[in-house]
């Protein structure tokens, strides 16, 4: 008999690589038709913030997840395609968290609202009108974790986590406060991680040859 447990699974491996391969093809798209320092979200702004972290009632293993704290963060808003502001566009937001141990960087961009729907990029005309995800899964030692962020005003968000067939679980909340002055932050989630929250092997070829495109853009 299928558990719960192996379904998650499946369903990591499977957003995963679906989602991996999407993202990539989509950089290597745009790139060519639009080489840029940043072919994806080519507009956006820097903001310094800071997370507080209440922790989880359920343990994940992952420290950042499961103890209370405060971290250091800078972010950056935009939209992934860069068209006008009218038109719907895939919204993101890039957070670099510093920890005692140097700095991670987490991704998130708007999704769909249903189990399936987290997997899946989805425009919207507004970072706050859809949830916005990892997308892509992460290794924990309890196993696949998608991470979220649910806008709850005007500069907040609240950070979750979730299985990848589970209800979301509320961690802390990121309040985003003023701009900051270096315009060129890279961030990369591949070589930049949060201790805890690895990337599977399979997301990893899949998601690096997006943000290697990206980096042989900016030269």
């Amino acid at each position: 008999m299928t558990t719960l447990e192996e379904l998650e699974r499946r369903a990591a491996r499977a957003g995963g690589a679906v989602g991996g391969a999407v993202l990539a093809a989509a950089t290597r798209g745009v790139a060519a038709v639009r080489p840029a320092r940043k072919p994806l979200h080519p507009d956006g702004s820097l903001v310094t913030g800071r997370i507080y972290r209440q922790g989880s009632e359920t343990a994940t293993g992952v420290a950042w997840l499961d103890e209370a704290g405060e971290d250091e963060v800078v972010a950056r808003l935009s939209r992934a395609v860069g068209l006008p502001t009218a038109l719907p566009d895939i919204h993101g937001l890039a957070v670099r968290v510093h920890t005692q141990d140097g700095y991670g960087d987490l991704l998130f961009a708007t999704t769909g609202r249903t189990r399936i729907g987290r997997f899946v990029l989805t425009p919207s005309r507004g970072s706050r009108d859809r949830p916005m995800t990892t997308l892509l899964p992460y290794d924990t030692a309890s196993g696949p974790l998608l991470v979220g962020a649910f806008a709850t005003g005007e500069n907040t968000f609240a950070l979750t986590w979730a299985t990848p067939l589970g209800d979301w679980s509320q961690f802390g909340v990121l309040i985003l406060a003023g701009s900051h002055d270096d315009q060129e932050i890279s961030f990369d989630p591949v070589r930049n991680q949060i201790e805890g929250l690895r990337q599977y092997a399979v997301v990893r070829r899949l998601r690096e040859p997006a943000y290697a495109t990206a980096r042989s853009s900016r030269g």
